[in-house]
């Protein structure tokens, strides 16, 4: 294992994993922010009652976990590059849906199109909160994961990917909700909802530690690295490599 912190040339580095990490996790972004806001869904669970949430909820936090994974194995830099490449995803995507849904449909089509605007005429105040929260919410994420390992010294990886999860997702549900709904729900059912969706979300990551803990092992085995932030610039805007 090398800590890459102290190496110089270790930004011309080849990664076996690298890149497919960066292409999933590009992928469970765009569908978790493309397909889970199109349905608010409902359960009844015993004992708690009833939970509502939006959809994309399930899929969603599947990203920060490959933000800690991608923080802790390549370091903050690396990690930066994989969110800038989402975001800048998120927008053409946005902007793509946005397009189509404004083409005048075909005849044949017209009776279609409220159902295409369902799904994917999202107003641009949500669009502007989704991209929004997930950038703030990602970059505080991968910050607090890379100060905790510096400062636990590489010891007790579940404290800094929940802890960083914690932090990520209390940014990006307190934005997202705030700049998309509010003052269009009750203050009451917005806190509802947006606490409902943190703590799911949240939750997620300490389920998934046991999995986090194998491929975190793994990558470091692999790709013989694991990166110390010790002298990086955590600007977020930056694309260079350490």
């Amino acid at each position: 294992m090398t800590q890459s912190s102290t190496t110089a040339a270790l930004g011309t580095r080849n990664f076996k994993y690298y890149d497919f990490f960066m292409a999933a996790y590009v992928c469970i972004l765009l569908c978790s922010n493309l397909i889970g806001p199109a349905k608010v869904s409902t359960v009844h669970l015993p004992i708690v009652g009833s939970v509502t949430f939006l959809a994309g909820v399930l899929f969603f936090p599947i990203s920060y976990v490959f933000g800690d994974i991608l923080t802790e194995v390549y370091g903050y830099a690396r990690d930066r590059r994989v969110v800038w490449a989402g975001f800048g995803a998120l927008l053409f995507a946005s902007t793509m849906a946005a397009v189509i849904v404004a083409l005048p449909p075909a005849d044949w089509w017209a009776s279609k199109q409220p159902a295409v605007e369902t799904i994917f005429g999202n107003t641009p105040r949500i669009i502007a909160a989704s991209i929004t929260a997930f950038w703030c919410g990602s970059f505080v994420n991968s910050y607090v994961i890379a100060k905790m390992k510096i400062w636990t010294k590489g010891r007790w990886l579940w404290t800094r990917t929940i802890g960083s999860t914690l932090c990520g997702e209390l940014v990006d549900s307190g934005i997202f909700y705030f700049v998309a709904f509010y003052g269009l729900w009750k203050p009451e059912q917005l806190l509802q909802v947006t606490l409902t969706q943190y703590v799911l979300k949240s939750g997620w990551e300490i389920v998934a530690t046991p999995l986090t803990y194998k491929v975190v092992n793994f990558l470091k085995r692999a790709e013989r690295e694991d990166f110390y932030d010790t002298k990086t610039n955590f600007t977020p805007f930056s694309l260079k490599t350490p």
